[in-house]
């Protein structure tokens, strides 16, 4: 295993760096903990996304909780983790990132559009599952105070939903392809934030290690891969990213 004096220095190296975003990069930026109890999600039930398309009261139901988790978070901003990825990109040393976070964090940080995958997609746009136009969400969660039915698409009437992935819906296959050649082509992988406990997403650090990828892991916790990885670092990223620049 690795120490953060030698992991830092392959880092510096890497041309074809990959990060895999979980929840506690944002947490610094005060992105709250949807699932811990009195989250948001101990507070709804879930809504299947068949249920969504063919019930309107699932729809409100789903609607109502968006737009309570969108309130929580709609003015955080990045932090020291997100605006440090970004300047690997600056440098040309990063391939892309993968996350699975909604927030849409490293957007607002600057990093390219061609250099991430939201897996998960993303709270920051509502998106017409028909005609897939996509709309600022603040006017459409506007408009719910006046009317008391679900939003829909003011081109074609379909249904309106947040641009994320619910339960039962299936996940982008493009987006998921693209991610297994990112960790597949890699010169190395470094998860941040993440539990690795949610599939499919959490297959990705494997196939780095198949495919000979030097892999890290910075988590508060320890994971399930952790015996997987070449490096280990549980404690907050910040402080990573800060020993990385001085090693």
């Amino acid at each position: 295993m690795m120490d953060i004096q030698e992991f830092a220095s392959r880092l510096s190296s890497c041309k074809k760096v990959v990060f895999f975003t979980g929840a506690g990069i944002s947490t610094d930026s005060g992105v709250p903990d949807f699932r811990s109890p009195g989250g948001i999600w101990t507070k709804y039930q879930p809504v299947y996304f068949d249920e969504f398309c063919s019930s309107e009261p699932a729809r409100r139901r789903y609607w109502k909780m968006k737009k309570e988790l969108y309130t929580l978070y709609k003015d955080v901003l990045p932090n020291t983790g997100h605006f440090a990825i970004v300047e690997y990109e600056k440098q040309n040393q990063l391939l892309g990132v993968i996350t699975q976070n909604i927030d849409g964090l490293h957007r607002i940080a600057g990093l390219a559009e061609n250099k991430i995958i939201e897996l998960h997609g993303t709270d920051r746009k509502i998106a017409c599952l028909k005609c897939q136009k996509e709309f600022q969400p603040e006017a459409i969660y506007a408009d719910m105070d006046k009317d008391d039915v679900s939003p829909s698409c003011n081109v074609c009437g379909g249904l309106l939903k947040p641009a994320t992935i619910s339960f039962g819906q299936m996940m982008p296959m493009d987006k998921m392809e693209l991610a297994r050649e990112w960790c597949e082509s890699a010169d190395l992988l470094v998860v941040l934030g993440s539990s690795l406990q949610v599939e499919p997403a959490a297959s990705f650090p494997r196939i780095a290690h198949e495919s000979s990828v030097l892999l890290g892991i910075v988590n508060r916790d320890p994971t399930p891969l952790d015996t997987l990885a070449d490096f280990v670092y549980h404690d907050s990223i910040g402080k990573f990213f800060k020993e990385v620049e001085r090693g």
